[in-house]
């Protein structure tokens, strides 16, 4: 039996602090199930980690834009990722109708990290800082997602794993995204922004971009993509590189847009193919 087409959708921005849009984008992840798509939802969220550490009085520290996670801070993001937003995703899911499971990166050794170092240059020299527990994805197994979608539940994952030495980490959303929807061969790998898409004008709505190759992203970066939206379309080359088959960053302020995206007759946010 041919199985159903695999949609990854990577959630975050003001569709995840609206309660208004947070209900939006169930309904409209319950339509995608209905229609018989198979979904897996990922998510991190900066904005309730911020609340999280300002309330236990953790001050955080950057590196160049980069927050060091030291392994007492690391416990209370996990809190927040683990506790306060996966376990409400799941909840609003469910009683939608939907059979959620919330899980992260640790569960059934999903996700296997390795710690992330970031690099600068001073005075010729390249220096390389410690972010403590801040990780990236070294290896993907889909076992555990693939039993729980083939039994129509739908994962809800947040960005935590563990290295071999069983050391915890916090990933970046967006990446662990999108290796996700490369390991999974994802049909559509969705990314939820606050804006209409890749705009060659930030200030320009009319001069969003609606098709880019791969090849034409590089040149872009820096100049076209800048700040938050690099992380973003770095995920939807990996899930493309990886072997999912299209990628795209949609609005996710206009939850519609989710199934727009999957509509072959209509054209919704930025789409980057191979």
């Amino acid at each position: 039996m041919k199985k159903k087409p695999l949609i990854l959708i990577k959630y975050g921005g003001n569709a995840m602090l609206s309660e208004r849009l947070k209900q939006s984008v169930v309904q409209n992840i319950w339509e995608l199930c209905s229609k018989g798509y198979r979904v897996v939802l990922v998510h991190g969220g900066g904005p309730f980690i911020r609340k999280m550490l300002e309330l236990v009085e953790i001050e955080s520290e950057f590196i160049e834009g980069h927050r060091k996670t030291t392994p007492e801070a690391l416990r209370y993001i996990e809190m927040a990722l683990k506790g306060e937003v996966n376990g409400s995703l799941v909840g609003l899911l469910n009683e939608a109708g939907m059979k959620a499971v919330g899980l992260s990166g640790k569960d059934g050794r999903m996700v296997l990290a390795r710690k992330r170092y970031h690099y600068s240059t001073e005075n010729g020299q390249e220096i390389q800082h410690d972010l403590g527990q801040v990780g990236d994805v070294e290896q993907v197994d889909t076992t555990l997602l693939n039993i729980l979608l083939e039994n129509d539940y739908l994962p809800v994952v947040t960005c935590i794993a563990s290295d071999d030495a069983g050391n915890d980490y916090n990933i970046n959303a967006d990446m662990f995204a999108g290796s996700l929807a490369g390991a999974l061969q994802a049909s559509h790998y969705l990314v939820l922004t606050d804006v209409d898409g890749l705009l060659r004008d930030i200030g320009d709505p009319s001069s969003l971009i609606r098709k880019l190759k791969l090849e034409e992203l590089e040149p872009l970066f820096g100049s076209v993509i800048k700040g938050g939206m690099i992380p973003k379309l770095e995920s939807c080359e990996l899930a493309l590189r990886q072997g999912a088959r299209s990628a795209r960053i949609i609005n996710g302020t206009r939850p519609e847009s989710i199934l727009e995206a999957v509509n072959k007759d209509k054209s919704t946010g930025t789409e980057i193919c191979l």
